[in-house]
């Protein structure tokens, strides 16, 4: 994704909208390959995962671990 802007900052985000737009841009920098579309449509950590297998043809266990160290806990 060519348009993907981090947000370093240590203030925490004031709504979910905003968590998710913070962890939607770490998700399309990792993976390139998603489009803006394709971030937004994500339902949650579990459709990242498959969605995530599908795309880069990773096996389902390191795809989660690679989902789980993007989140560092945080929901989608």
């Amino acid at each position: 994704m060519a348009n993907v802007t981090h947000n370093k900052t240590s203030v925490t985000p004031a709504t979910a909208a905003e968590t998710r737009h913070i962890v939607l841009n770490d998700v399309g920098a990792k993976w390139e390959k998603f489009s803006a579309r394709e971030l937004s449509a994500i339902t949650g950590r579990d459709d990242l995962v498959t969605q995530v297998v599908a795309k880069y043809g990773l096996e389902q266990a390191q795809a989660q671990r690679d989902v789980d160290m993007v989140l560092k806990g945080r929901r989608i």
